[in-house]
């Protein structure tokens, strides 16, 4: 490349300031609500060592390809892909992967949103006492008529929302960059604490034995994809979010060490969340795999009965909420910049129109809880294809076309843009590695051969074909 291309947007201040904004990202609403509810499904600790291992053997590999891409673009995902694949002599085609991420992520925010809503309500309803002393069933119910009022749900949406909007629309380092700042310490000292109680329970190192004892006769093949799957999930891999940010990281810093701090502070949050989590689930006789009512419905019970439960719950409510807004901005960030990049238009009112759309398209999320419940695509037209997607509400449609089909769709082509591609002397450049370099060379071969296999393989377990027995793993 003759000359470095500079962001019209800005960049990050220092390279810890982009660890944060990753890692921010990274930490959300899957690590502290769905990584312990699956762990739990999946037998515990055998899930959590075959995560781990998938989390270094591709989420890092393609964790540094998107920065790469991001920080030798610096432009938005599309923009960028395109930019690198100009430079390496191969069709602009390949900025559909910029596309796909970024349809992605706004998919996934028009759903996340609402989610986070829920996690924002409930700083509230616990911090006034409503689950003390309060039945399960009563418990059970709360949520339940939260999620049957539209208008709670779009007011705590927009609530949400609206906070993303006005932190995109000052900028990197004024917006992005001072938020997580201040919110990623923050949930940190809280999961900290979390975990401080937890050892108080009598039950913490049930806990601990349940996420760091392996017992592999308790995990399935499924559960084996969906530990590959959810270490690309967890990383927020092929959502656009990571090409951008690698765009405003700044030059001469290590992609290779800080995509390896990312991953590991990332998968540190999701383990300190369970060793939050399991000892109160223990403590309190709650199964762990109670699926995604764990959060919302099991853990308020146990708030209720427990010493200190409603300040115990707030915090973790608290703590869930910073979680959830550090990924929201991220995910709406690549919008906002298409916008100011093509259409010239201002960042504040760049981040009014993405939110503005992101709020729409998550209403159809608020109604499918509701009256929408039922109401699907084949119900609609009378027709009966039996492909999962058309058979599923609004909500359910959206998240398993976002998170089961176009980010793993978005994760392989990654991979075989960067490897079969791009030049290995631009990679290389741009990894501040030699092409003879093992390290190199080991990467190189992850993103050119084993993460595609793997990625491909998740693919198409999610879209209902029975691999399992043709790669060893059974049922």
């Amino acid at each position: 490349m003759s000359e470095k291309r500079v962001s019209i947007h800005g960049q990050w201040s220092s390279r810890w300031a982009f660890i944060l904004a990753a890692t921010g990202s990274a930490v959300g609403l899957g690590n502290i609500w769905k990584f312990p509810y699956i762990a739990g499904e999946n037998g515990g600790s055998a899930f959590v060592l075959i995560y781990l291992f998938f989390i270094a053997l591709v989420g890092i590999p393609v964790l540094m390809g998107e920065v790469l891409i991001g920080r030798r673009g610096r432009l938005s995902p599309a923009a960028s892909v395109s930019a690198v694949a100009f430079e390496a002599g191969a069709s602009s085609l390949w900025a559909g992967i910029g596309w796909l991420g970024l349809t992605a992520g706004f998919l996934v925010l028009s759903f996340y949103a609402v989610i986070a809503g829920w996690a924002l309500s409930y700083v509230f309803v616990t911090a006034k006492g409503s689950f003390s002393g309060t039945s399960p069933e009563a418990i059970g119910d709360i949520f339940s008529a939260l999620q049957s009022s539209p208008l709670q749900l779009i007011f705590w949406q927009s609530l949400v929302i609206g906070v993303t909007v006005f932190v995109v629309a000052r900028g990197v380092q004024k917006g992005l960059e001072k938020t997580v700042t201040l919110l990623m310490p923050g949930m940190f000292v809280l999961l900290l604490v979390m975990v401080g109680y937890a050892m108080t329970t009598g039950s913490f190192m049930q806990g601990v034995e349940f996420l760091f004892t392996p017992d592999f006769s308790k995990l399935t093949g499924s559960g084996i994809l969906e530990a590959l799957g959810h270490a690309c999930f967890t990383l927020s891999l092929a959502s656009g979010v990571m090409i951008m940010y690698g765009a405003y990281l700044p030059d001469g810093v290590s992609i290779a060490r800080t995509s390896i701090v990312v991953a590991f502070i990332d998968t540190l949050v999701a383990l300190l969340a369970g060793l939050a989590i399991f000892p109160i689930v223990f403590a309190n006789g709650i199964a762990p795999g109670e699926g995604p009512g764990l959060i919302f419905v099991s853990l308020p019970i146990a708030f209720g009965q427990m010493p200190f439960g409603t300040l115990i719950g707030t915090l973790f409510f608290v703590m869930l909420v910073f979680a959830a807004f550090t990924t929201s901005i991220s995910l709406i960030e690549a919008l906002v910049a298409l916008m100011v990049e093509k259409r010239g238009i201002s960042r504040p009112r760049s981040a009014l129109i993405a939110g503005f759309a992101v709020w729409f398209v998550g209403l159809g999320t608020v109604m499918s809880l509701g009256v929408w419940e039922k109401v699907t695509f084949n119900s609609l037209t009378g027709l009966n294809w039996e492909f999962v997607l058309f058979n599923q509400n609004f909500f359910d449609a959206t998240a398993f076309l976002a998170t089961n089909l176009m980010l793993p769709l978005g994760a392989f082509l990654l991979a075989i843009f960067c490897a079969w591609v791009l030049r290995d002397q631009d990679t290389a450049q741009e990894l501040g590695m030699s092409e003879s370099n093992l390290a190199y060379k080991g990467w190189h071969w992850t993103m050119r051969v084993l993460a595609p296999i793997l990625i491909v393989i998740v693919l198409l377990h999610a879209v209902g074909l029975d691999v399992l027995p043709l790669i060893g793993l059974g049922h």
